[in-house]
């Protein structure tokens, strides 16, 4: 189940799950000054497994310094309505598997925030991954860039389109098994 982080022994167990993989990956560690909303997987047997952030995104966003999102058609017209993608990790031993809880948990944020589109610089395995096993609709904006330690591409993702057709990503677990609360950025 994906949980948002309410507390700091959850904060603790989201930033050793990123770091984790981040030192693993061979990322610089970057810990954000501002967020909307942190997730965490939480396993049946109450492990800590997965992480991922989520952070407001302007055209003044560093972000746009790797890639320029500012600058294309569909970020441009969807002004307040575009956020950021951080630190989506799963720990290796899990690997393979709560990427549908993490996904889950950044829809379920976007549609309550009525959100319609994540920037991200997505690692290139996980890219593929989204794209093909999970039929994420996204975009590249450019070719992988090297980013604080490795390669990453600059991707767009449409999630208005995932939650305004939920029938057809049969991975997504709305509203049944989302244990949040709170209101978000809305």
């Amino acid at each position: 189940m994906f949980k948002r982080v309410e507390n700091e022994l959850e904060l603790a167990m989201f930033n050793g799950i990123w770091t984790t993989v981040w030192l693993e990956k061979g990322f610089e560690l970057e810990f954000s000054d501002e967020i909307l909303e942190r997730y965490v997987v939480v396993t049946d047997e109450g492990h800590y497994v997965g992480s991922a952030e989520i952070k407001p995104y302007c055209f003044d966003s560093s972000i746009n310094e790797t890639a320029a999102f500012d600058q294309h058609p569909v970020i441009r017209q969807a002004e307040g309505a575009v956020v950021e993608i951080d630190k989506m990790a799963v720990l290796n031993t899990y690997r393979g598997h709560f990427i549908s809880e993490l996904l889950s948990a950044t829809v379920e944020f976007a549609e309550r925030n009525k959100i319609k589109y994540f920037v991200t610089l997505m690692e290139p395995v996980l890219q593929r991954a989204l794209r093909i096993s999970f039929q994420v609709p996204m975009e590249k904006i450019s070719k992988k860039v090297f980013y604080k330690g490795d390669y990453v591409l600059p991707t767009i993702v449409n999630v208005k389109e995932i939650y305004s057709h939920k029938d057809r990503y049969s991975w997504l677990m709305l509203p049944r098994t989302a244990a949040h609360s709170g209101s978000g950025i809305g």
